[in-house]
């Protein structure tokens, strides 16, 4: 039988995931397989986009409760890691934050900032794409709405990555960074959270500070999930996200053309490049009740593994569904997710896109991989680790 983790979590599969979800879906796409901490514990893989959706409308089976990850961090990410019907009040206090609305007004300064990014190495005729823009630029606007010093950028990028991609082979290593990692943050964010609350601004950071919810103030638990969780998807996503957009467009020059030709197919691009790249490649749950899905058994108890990246590249819901086709009309993909847990950001994370592939062709319509470059991506979260171009 085939063993999912050990197609997931490779190099090949990062670089190269279309193969690695086609063999899944065909061999086995629901698998219970034993899980890496041995023993009784089991972890169950969903990779159809039927089972994958109905699994993320249903958080009363699959929760997204603290069990589902360890990051290290010491309180609960909310609203990530809290489950129906208490999800809904902490979404309605921070989904204002992030609303259409919001995004707009703000769409001006993150034109801005892209042209200073771009000012910076236009005329050098090459730059480290993953370094000079889809790192500095979700990075910058994420601490512009936190409300926080753009001299905390460097502290926070090693925080993230120790996170996300530690240094480290040995899982237990790998969770004793982030358990110390998750310590420092959350000493930030308390420390930080009483400035706000003293001194408040039009950020973010004061507003969770000051917030409440139910009519009552937040504790400062909820306070430290909230800013942790924030930071988390404000620094890596986007980044991950431009990177995947970037290196297929500079590997592809027929299709760049095409979105340099015609700008005004650039929001149909980024929902296709979302499908077909899709950058975080799974997201985790506990499975809350027995269940049966696909003919196999999981048990309360199990980690469960959404596999977005394969449900995104599945026949049975998407025509040609390996094929990038910007003119697709049904594109229902689930690169955010689905579900009550549908990604906060995803305005934000839009308009960043938007704005970012919009301005950057429009100085740079022509560029290459420079030569060199072996591009690969991270698993899990594909970030590139070296996208220089040329042009």
């Amino acid at each position: 039988m085939t063993d999912v983790a050990s197609l997931l979590f490779t190099q090949e599969a990062a670089d190269d995931p279309h193969g690695t979800y086609a063999r899944i879906r065909s061999e086995c796409p629901v698998s219970r397989e034993v899980g890496w901490a041995g023993g009784d514990a089991h972890t169950l893989y969903l990779s159809r986009y039927e089972d994958v959706m109905w699994a993320l409308r249903h958080p009363e089976v699959f929760s997204s409760a603290p069990g589902a990850v360890n990051i290290g961090q010491e309180h609960p990410l909310i609203p990530l890691q809290v489950d129906p019907p208490d999800h809904a009040k902490y979404r309605r206090m921070v989904d204002p934050e992030f609303s259409p609305i919001k995004m707009r007004a703000l769409e001006p300064d993150v034109r801005v900032l892209v042209h200073r990014l771009v000012d910076a190495f236009a005329d050098r005729g090459a730059c480290d794409f993953h370094e000079e823009f889809a790192t500095p630029l979700p990075s910058a606007i994420f601490l512009r709405l936190m409300g926080m010093s753009q001299d905390d950028l460097g502290q926070f990028l090693q925080w993230r990555d120790d996170t996300i991609r530690p240094d480290a082979t040995d899982p237990a290593e790998a969770q004793r960074i982030r358990d110390r990692v998750g310590q420092e943050i959350t000493a930030y964010f308390d420390r930080a959270l009483d400035e706000k609350r003293d001194a408040p601004d039009d950020g973010l950071m004061a507003r969770i500070a000051v917030g409440e919810v139910d009519g009552r103030p937040l504790t400062r638990g909820e306070q430290l999930g909230m800013c942790h969780l924030l930071m988390l998807g404000g620094l890596d996503t986007v980044t991950a996200t431009l990177d995947c957009m970037v290196a297929y467009l500079a590997r592809h020059p027929d299709r760049r053309r095409a979105v340099v030709a015609d700008p005004t197919r650039i929001d149909a691009v980024i929902e296709e490049l979302l499908r077909t790249e899709t950058p975080v490649v799974m997201v985790p749950r506990v499975v809350a009740q027995d269940v049966t899905i696909g003919g196999v058994e999981a048990r309360a108890g199990d980690t469960a593994v959404m596999l977005l990246g394969a449900a995104d590249t599945d026949e049975a819901e998407f025509a040609d569904a390996e094929a990038v086709d910007f003119d697709r009309e049904r594109n229902r993909h689930l690169a955010f997710g689905a579900g009550p847990h549908r990604c906060l950001g995803s305005h934000l994370a839009r308009m960043e896109l938007r704005v970012a592939i919009e301005e950057f062709h429009a100085r740079i319509p022509d560029y290459r991989i420079a030569p060199g470059v072996d591009l690969h991506f991270s698993p899990a979260i594909r970030q590139a680790t070296d996208l220089r171009l040329e042009w």
